[in-house]
C-alpha cells in the first residue's frame, strides 16, 4: 500500500514538473529554433523525475512556498537531462535509446545533441539566478553555488572522466564508489539539500539530509548496476547489459548480484534512519529510499 502511495505522489510530481519544465523551456523561431526544439524533446515526454522530486519533499520538510521549490526542482532536472543527453553521445556512453525513444544525437545528430545540452546546463542556472525562485538574493547565490559544484569537475562531470578512463583499468571498490558518490551522488546531494537551503534550514537538518543523501545516492547506483546486469531493454527504455559488454568495473562486477543488493538494502535502511530528525513530513524521503532498490528501470 505504501508502495502504491508513493508511486502516485511521485508521478503526480512528475506531471507537475512537466508542466513547469514546458513553461521554461524556450520557444523560438529563426535558425536557432533547432535547438530548442533538440532541448524540448529531451526534457518533456519521459523520465521519472526523481531528483526534483527529492527537491520537492526535502523543501516540504521547511515549509518553503511551491513555487521556490518548483523551480529549484526544475533546474535540478535540468542538469540531469543535460547530463544524459551529453552521456548517450558517441564519444560517451554511445547509447541509442533513452526513455524509449532515440537519443538526442540519433533524432538530431551529435553537433545540436551536444548544444542541446549545453543550453539545458546553463538554463538551470537561469531558472535558480531569477527572483522567482527566491526573494533572498544570498540564497539563490547559494544554489548557484552548490549547483555549479554538483555538475562540474568536483561532481557530475570529474565522475565522468573517472567512468571513461575506467574502462579496460577496472576499479576497485573504493574507486567504483568514489566514481558514483561524483557522477550520480552529487546531484542528488543538491537535489536533498536545496529544499534546506530555500528554507534556510539548520545546519544539523542540512547534514542530516546530506547524509541521507550519501546512502541513498550509493543505494540507487547499485540498484542501477542490478537492472544493467539483470533489466530488460524494453522496460528500461536504454540498452541493458552495456557496462559488461564495455568492461566496465560496477559494484555488481566487484561484488557479484548477492552481495550488491544486500548492499544497496543496507544502505537504503541507513538513509532512512538520518531522517530521525524530521517527523512525518519525510515519510515520502523514507518511502524513496526503498523505492529506489525495488525499482524496474
Amino acid at each position: 500500500m505504501a508502495g502504491s502511495l508513493f508511486e502516485a505522489a511521485l508521478s503526480e510530481h512528475a506531471s507537475d514538473i512537466e508542466k513547469a519544465l514546458d513553461r521554461l523551456l524556450p520557444r523560438v523561431e529563426g535558425p536557432e529554433s533547432r535547438l530548442a526544439e533538440a532541448m524540448r524533446y529531451a526534457a518533456l515526454g519521459g523520465g521519472k523525475r526523481f531528483r526534483p522530486f527529492l527537491v520537492a519533499q526535502s523543501a516540504r520538510l521547511f515549509a518553503v512556498n511551491s513555487e521556490s521549490a518548483l523551480r529549484a526542482a526544475a533546474a535540478a532536472e535540468c542538469v540531469h537531462i543535460y547530463s544524459l543527453v551529453h552521456d548517450d553521445m558517441p564519444c560517451m556512453d554511445d547509447d541509442d535509446l533513452r526513455h524509449g525513444k532515440p537519443a538526442v544525437h540519433k533524432a538530431f545528430d551529435e553537433a545540436t545533441a551536444m548544444l542541446a545540452g549545453d543550453a539545458l546546463l546553463t538554463l538551470a542556472f537561469e531558472i535558480i539566478a531569477d527572483p522567482a525562485t527566491h526573494e533572498r538574493a544570498r540564497v539563490r547565490i547559494e544554489l548557484v553555488r552548490r549547483l555549479a559544484a554538483a555538475a562540474g569537475a568536483r561532481g557530475m562531470v570529474g565522475g565522468q572522466m573517472i567512468d571513461l578512463k575506467s574502462e579496460g583499468a577496472p576499479l576497485d571498490i573504493g574507486g567504483i564508489t568514489r566514481l558514483q558518490l561524483l557522477k550520480t551522488g552529487a546531484l542528488i546531494a543538491f537535489s536533498c539539500e536545496a529544499g534546506a537551503v530555500l528554507g534556510r534550514a539548520s545546519v544539523e537538518a542540512e547534514h542530516a539530509l546530506h547524509a541521507y543523501a550519501h546512502d541513498m545516492g550509493l543505494a540507487y547506483q547499485i540498484a542501477d548496476d542490478l537492472l544493467d546486469a539483470e533489466g530488460d531493454t524494453d522496460l528500461m527504455g536504454k540498452r541493458a547489459g552495456k557496462d559488461a559488454a564495455a568492461g566496465k568495473a560496477t559494484f555488481v562486477s566487484i561484488l557479484g548480484t548477492d552481495r550488491a543488493r544486500a548492499q544497496a538494502r543496507m544502505l537504503a535502511e541507513q538513509a532512512v534512519q538520518h531522517l530521525d530528525l524530521f517527523d512525518e513530513r519525510a515519510d515520502l524521503l523514507r518511502q524513496a529510499a526503498h523505492f529506489v532498490i525495488t525499482r524496474r528501470n
